[in-house]
C-alpha cells in the first residue's frame, strides 16, 4: 500500500472501522471514510487528515439504497478507481427465536448483508481496474452460532457465503477478498452487551480495534502471490 491508493471503509464511524481507517490513511493512501455518526467520522477524519493523501467523509445510512448509489457516484467521479474497500457497518441484536420479531431479522439482514452485498457490486467496476481487494470484517458468530444471537449469526453466515462466492468469480481479475472473524473486541457495542448480560465488562481482556485493524494490513501488504482468505482472531485471554 501507498500514497497512490484509494481505499473505502464503510462504518468509520466505529471503533474497528475508524482503527482500520486511520491504519490505512498511515500508508499515505487517499481515504472516503463513511458512516452514521457525524462526530466520530470527523474524530477520524481529523487523526487520518495528518497521514493521509486525501481524506472524504460520507455521512449516511448505507442501508437506504439511494445513499450507497449516491456515494458509488461521488467515489467514481473524483477517485475513477478503488484499490481497497472494507465492509465494517452493520447491525447488532440478540434475542431468542421465539419472541423475537420477524422485523429485527429484516433489519439484521438489510445491514449485515444485503448492504455491503450493494456497495460491492456498485464499487466493484472501479475495483477491477486496479486490482483491489476487498475486506469483509465479519464476526465469530459466522462460524459458531450461539443461544440468542442465530439471528444474527444467521446473517453473518450469509456474509461469509456471499465473500466466499465473490472470491471465487473476481480472483482470476486479481482482486482479492478477505473474511475476518474477530471474537469480543473492546467497543461500545461489546461494552453493551456486556450490560446486557449482567456480566462485568473489563475492556483490557478482550481483543483491541486495533488489533483488528493490524490483521487487516497485514493481508492487504501481502505480496501478490498469496491471498489471505478467512482470518479468526480471539482475545489471548478468554474471559467468556
Amino acid at each position: 500500500m501507498g500514497p497512490e491508493l484509494n481505499a473505502v471503509i464503510s462504518g468509520a464511524s466505529s471503533a474497528i472501522g475508524g482503527a482500520i481507517a486511520t491504519a490505512i490513511a498511515s500508508t499515505g493512501a487517499a481515504v472516503w471514510l463513511v458512516g452514521r455518526d457525524a462526530a466520530r467520522l470527523e474524530t477520524t477524519a481529523q487523526t487520518a487528515k495528518a497521514m493521509a493523501r486525501a481524506v472524504r467523509v460520507y455521512r449516511a445510512d448505507l442501508t437506504v439504497d439511494s445513499a450507497v448509489e449516491e456515494l458509488a457516484s461521488q467515489i467514481r467521479n473524483e477517485f475513477g478507481a478503488v484499490d481497497v474497500l472494507v465492509h465494517c457497518a452493520g447491525a447488532y441484536t440478540t434475542g431468542k427465536i421465539e419472541s423475537t420479531p420477524v422485523e429485527e431479522l429484516d433489519a439484521l439482514y438489510k445491514a449485515n448483508v444485503r448492504l455491503p452485498f450493494m456497495l460491492t457490486q456498485s464499487l466493484l467496476p472501479l475495483l477491477k481496474k486496479r486490482s483491489g481487494q476487498i475486506v469483509f470484517i465479519n464476526s465469530s458468530q459466522a462460524l459458531r452460532s450461539g443461544a440468542t444471537t442465530s439471528l444474527y449469526a444467521a446473517t453473518k453466515h450469509a456474509l461469509k457465503a456471499l465473500a466466499d462466492g465473490l472470491r471465487q468469480e473476481v480472483n482470476a481479475e486479481g482482486i482479492r477478498v478477505l473474511s475476518l472473524y474477530p471474537g469480543r473486541t473492546a467497543t461500545a457495542t461489546m461494552k453493551a452487551l456486556y450490560l446486557t448480560e449482567g456480566r462485568n465488562y473489563q475492556p483490557e481482556l478482550l481483543l483491541q480495534a486495533g488489533d483488528v485493524a493490524q490483521m487487516v494490513m497485514a493481508s492487504l501488504q501481502l505480496p501478490r502471490t498469496a491471498e489471505v482468505t478467512d482470518l479468526e482472531i480471539r482475545p489471548l485471554v478468554k474471559s467468556y
